[in-house]
C-alpha cells in the first residue's frame, strides 16, 4: 500500500511505476509476462504514453513485484519493511469526544464553510477528530498505516492543514480506504479559500464520488482546537 500511494500521489505516476520496478530488479518483459500483457503496455505506462493509471492497475503492478520478489526469496520487500518503519506521530493528532455531536453543530463551531453533500452532513454524528498535517502525513506515513488517523472511531472530523488546493488530502484519504476501508464522517481543509483561491475541482469531485462531506474553515488552528476541546473528555 505503500507503494501504491507513493505512485498514485505522484505527478510523474509512470516515472514512479519505472523507479519501483528498477528496485525490484525486475525487466519489462518479465513484469509484462507476468501481468500477462504486452512489454509496450509496461512501457507506454512508465514514458507517460498511457493516460495515469487507476488504482486496480497499480495495484496488480504492485503485487505483481512483489510476487516476483517472493520467488527470489523476498530480499526486496524485508528490506522495505525495514525502510517504512518511522514515527508518524508528527503527522497528526487524534482527540475523542465525551458524546456524540451532530455535524453540522461542528461546522457551525468552527465557522466552516461546506462545500459539498450539506445533505448527507445532517445525517453524520462526531464522535472525534484528527488534525493532520497534510505535507508530512502525505510524504512520510505508510499508506498502510492511515487507520490510525482515525483513533478509536472512523466517525470524526479529519482536519487537513498546511492544504495549498484540498486535491492531496483527499487523494490520501480515497488511497487510505484500498488498506483501511474506513472514511471519516467529514473532512476539513484548514486555510483561506475564496473566489481567488478555491478548492480544486477534482477534490471536490473525491469527496462526492466516496460521500463525504467537504468543509473549509479560515479560523486559527488554535481557534479551532479551543473550540472543539469543549467537546473533548
Amino acid at each position: 500500500m505503500t507503494i501504491a500511494g507513493e505512485i498514485a500521489l505522484s505527478s510523474d505516476p509512470g516515472g514512479s511505476m519505472k523507479k519501483w520496478r528498477e528496485i525490484f530488479a525486475v525487466h519489462q518483459t518479465e513484469l509484462a509476462n507476468f501481468l500477462k500483457v504486452s512489454s509496450s503496455t509496461i512501457s507506454d505506462y512508465e514514458g507517460g504514453r498511457r493516460k495515469n493509471p487507476g488504482i486496480n492497475v497499480v495495484s496488480r503492478l504492485v503485487n505483481a513485484l512483489i510476487e516476483i520478489d517472493k520467488t527470489r526469496g523476498g530480499k526486496v520487500v524485508k528490506q522495505l519493511e525495514k525502510d517504512f518503519k518511522q514515527d508518524e506521530s508528527t503527522a497528526f493528532d487524534s482527540h475523542e469526544f465525551a458524546s456524540g455531536i451532530k455535524a453540522t453543530d461542528l461546522v457551525k463551531k468552527i465557522n466552516g464553510n461546506i462545500i459539498c453533500l450539506p445533505h448527507k452532513l445532517k445525517e453524520e454524528q462526531v464522535f472525534g477528530y484528527t488534525i493532520i498535517d497534510s505535507i508530512k502525513v502525505i510524504l512520510e506515513v505508510p499508506v498502510h498505516e492511515y487507520m490510525m488517523l482515525y483513533g478509536k472511531t472512523p466517525n470524526r472530523a479529519l482536519v487537513f492543514r498546511h492544504v495549498e488546493n484540498g486535491r492531496s488530502p483527499l487523494i490520501a484519504v480515497k488511497i487510505g480506504r484500498f488498506s483501511t476501508d474506513m472514511k471519516p464522517s467529514m473532512i476539513i481543509l484548514h486555510g483561506q479559500f475564496n473566489e481567488q483561491k478555491p478548492v480544486d475541482p477534482i477534490a471536490i469531485k473525491i469527496a462526492e464520488s466516496e460521500k463525504i462531506p467537504l468543509v473549509t474553515t479560515g479560523i486559527a488552528i488554535e481557534e479551532l482546537t479551543k473550540a472543539l476541546s469543549e467537546y473533548e473528555k
